[in-house]
């Protein structure tokens, strides 16, 4: 028997926000839980969250004094994305006639910086570095991606981040453990090294030097040489990017830092400036890879810092969600038009990934990263079949535009969409919302031509085919991110977000082995609604080398206080009182002779008892990752991270949306039938799986909107709304509850 968790209400202090519970105690990277005050609701006003993705530009706008939340959605414009935000702004504000100006915060989540590794239109990047040292980011680890083959290709030497001849070097040397200055910076080399740089056109500098997070002094010294005989150009330092031991990591993250830099910089000024054409005078923030919001000063000093952020808003709506239905273990399908993001959470809080698997585009960022698993199955992914005659689904999508061919506007490459509507399941009528118009015919031209004929499928065979390829990428990536780890999908509840993510949340449900699965109100728009409610956080990291038994504490308090008072600086600049600030406190340790760490709470007092509570929290966490704990090794105390963070008070109760149902409370199960037979409109045939194979089945078409808490929907069904359409296959059937969420089981 499937058990129904009881929902709970949601309040302000339930929900996920990305700084407050961005890492576990044992994540990897120093990132861990923690608990602060909660700052007072800002005033009276309006907040948004834009989600910014390959395809679709989504809005949540929440009015703090009634409650109230309205969604919007229209297609992304790529030559310039900030004009589809100004767009959805300008639309939503003749819509709900509110004034632009009231906005006191908007929340940008971003996939710029991401794009630009990914398609490699970053910055011209020169390094300057220690002599001697200058095949650093092209040697890295020494390590083959593919032991066993010929044909290597490893990014960072075929399509380096700072080409060879861009990488100067100069006299300097810097010693460790204590940070002595071993060889003075030679400031005639660091000149024409600048100059010559300069003369080569690059668009940025990256400075990296041997051992600069223990003595800043050589590049600080660099960036201001650079002020002065290229002062045009974006200069960034590693001790600023990655204040962290591990050179190869540090300079490739530096570099990484430099390329996006400029564009980064320019789109953010130019968003912040067309916001401000609109009257809107609060500071754009932006969501980063952490799992918090960092205002648009930061993000152009360390945009290194935005990547691999776009998936987590979805993650943060969900764990949310999963709060608010009494279900703290969650896993996150956000399917959206370009690509599927997967997130877990095992105890209602995110998980930073370890520094082994931080990277993006195959380039390392020494980073901290949510665990959040991005692959290339969206429904403008592309369905083809190979040189070698194999069926295969993306990781190419059609984006915005030319969008599916369904769309109309040009696309003649089958997509997931046009699956979906050959199948039956999305009507013509389905994003009249959008502006868009379905074409059934152009969705059915393209899959026989370059799937069916081919292949001498049926119509039917081949668009489920796409649709079956798309789920087995979707639940590769749910595997990885749970069974892999060692948690068991089946303990977790599925939430379902993103336009199509309800398309595949039964037919993923069945095969993983998920009991049940929750739709949201607007699963749409999930990450635009996670945007909403993220804390805004600061991160701040140093390396201290120390046996943990003998390590200075003064010295080792010193260092977190100083962390402490930059992340109360930058928070005071956002508005945060001192007293409505937390900082947490983490150390990142190790055995003796260990090469990798792992990231520990440690607590703020720096007593006689820290040293046995940051050792037996990391006994915890070894004997968590390894099933071992060594209690008689010595423990090595390596990095030191202070998270400052201020708590942003949930969009209202975290379930209040303008079109959710309104028939709640004792009359909920009395109207149930009436509610569901009220929001029928429609019975229609459609395909869906059947083992191997495929029934033709008529299936009932509802209105979200006026299903009333309680009704049950028995498969096959097929609900409708403005930002979605939900699938509930036969053997399934859906229930919606009284916070708007429509619960989907198997079994009758």
């Amino acid at each position: 028997m499937v058990r129904r968790v009881r929902p709970a209400p949601l309040d302000a202090g339930d929900r996920a926000g990305g700084a407050g519970c961005a890492a576990g105690p044992d994540c990897g990277l120093g990132g861990g839980k923690s608990t602060g005050l909660i700052v007072p609701a800002p005033q009276s006003g309006w907040r948004l969250g834009v989600d910014i993705g390959g395809t679709f530009t989504d809005f949540v706008l929440h009015n703090d004094e009634t409650g109230e939340t309205s969604i919007h959605k229209l297609p992304s414009t790529p030559d310039d994305p900030s004009r589809a935000a100004i767009a959805g702004i300008e639309a939503l504000s003749t819509r709900e006639g509110f004034d632009p100006a009231h906005l006191n915060r908007v929340v940008h989540g971003t996939t710029i910086a991401t794009n630009i590794i990914l398609q490699r239109t970053g910055a011209r990047v020169g390094l300057i570095t220690t002599e001697g040292f200058r095949d650093i980011l092209h040697i890295g680890r020494k390590k083959r991606p593919l032991n066993f083959s010929n044909y290597q290709d490893v990014p960072r030497q075929t399509a380096p981040l700072v080409p060879r001849r861009l990488r100067l070097t100069v006299p300097e040397r810097i010693r460790a453990p204590d940070g002595a200055v071993e060889i003075p910076l030679d400031e005639d080399a660091a000149r024409r090294a600048l100059r010559t740089l300069a003369g080569e056109g690059v668009d940025a500098i990256a400075v990296a030097f041997l051992f600069a997070f223990l003595n800043p002094d050589h590049e600080n010294r660099v960036r201001e040489l650079a002020a002065e005989e290229c002062p045009d150009v974006f200069v960034t330092c590693s001790h600023e990017v990655s204040p962290l031991h591990r050179e190869y990591e540090r300079f490739s993250t530096t570099a990484l830092n430099a390329y996006v830099g400029p564009a980064t910089a320019t789109y953010t000024a130019r968003f912040s400036e067309a916001l401000n054409g609109l009257g809107i005078r609060s500071d754009l923030r932006l969501m980063t890879s952490a799992g918090g919001v960092i205002g648009s000063r930061v993000a152009t000093q360390r945009p290194v810092a935005l990547l691999a952020s776009g998936p987590v808003g979805a993650l943060i709506e969900g764990i949310a969600i999963g709060r608010s239905i009494g279900h703290p273990g969650v896993i996150t399908l956000d399917v959206g038009g370009t690509s599927a993001d997967v997130g877990v959470a095992r105890d209602g809080a995110m998980h930073l990934k370890h520094v082994l698997d931080t990277r993006i585009g195959d380039y390392d960022a020494m980073v901290p990263m949510v665990d959040v698993n991005s692959i290339g199955a969206g429904g403008g992914s592309i369905a083809f079949v190979d040189e070698a005659g194999m069926f295969q689904v993306g990781p190419r999508s059609a984006g915005a535009l030319p969008g599916p061919a369904c769309y109309g506007h040009g696309g003649e490459e089958p997509t997931v969409t046009d699956a979906l509507v050959c199948l039956g399941w999305f009507r013509p009528e389905t994003l009249e919302g959008s502006g868009i118009a379905i074409d059934p015919g152009l969705a059915e031209r393209a899959i026989r031509g370059a799937i069916a004929e081919p292949l001498g499928l049926s119509l039917e065979d081949a668009a489920l085919g796409i649709y079956r390829i798309a789920c087995r990428h979707m639940i590769d990536a749910i595997r990885l991110g749970s069974v892999s780890k060692g948690y068991d999908p089946r303990d977790f509840v599925r939430v379902a977000l993103g336009g199509a993510g309800a398309a595949f949340a039964a037919e993923i449900a069945r095969e993983v082995g998920i009991p049940w699965g929750v739709v949201p109100p607007h699963p749409g728009v999930g990450a635009a609604a996670g945007l909403l409610s993220t804390d805004i956080r600061y991160d701040y990291m140093a390396s201290h080398w120390a046996d943990l038994a003998e390590a200075d504490l003064t010295a080792v308090a010193d260092k977190y206080r100083t962390m402490a008072a930059q992340a109360r600086r930058e928070l005071a600049r956002d508005g945060f009182a001192d007293e409505a600030v937390t900082v947490a406190f983490h150390a990142d340790c190790r055995y003796r002779g260990q090469g990798y760490e792992l990231g520990v709470e440690a607590p703020a007092d720096f007593g006689n008892g820290w040293k046995g509570a940051v050792a037996e929290a990391f006994h915890h966490a070894h004997e968590r990752h390894y099933l071992r704990r060594f209690a008689d090794a010595p423990v090595q105390l390596v990095n030191l991270r202070a998270t400052g963070i201020g708590r942003v008070p949930a969009a209202g109760n975290g379930n209040s949306r303008s079109s959710a149902p309104s028939n709640t409370g004792a009359n909920a199960g009395a109207n149930a039938g009436a509610g569901a037979e009220a929001a029928r409109i429609a019975t229609r045939a459609a395909v869906f799986p059947a083992g191997d194979g495929w029934v033709r089945a008529e299936a009932a078409v509802y209105r979200r909107e006026g299903l009333a808490p309680g009704a049950v929907l028995e498969g096959p069904a097929i609900v409708e709304q403005e930002d979605t359409t939900i699938v509930v296959p036969p053997e399934f059937r859906a229930i919606p509850d009284a916070h708007g969420h429509l619960t989907i089981e198997e079994g009758r």
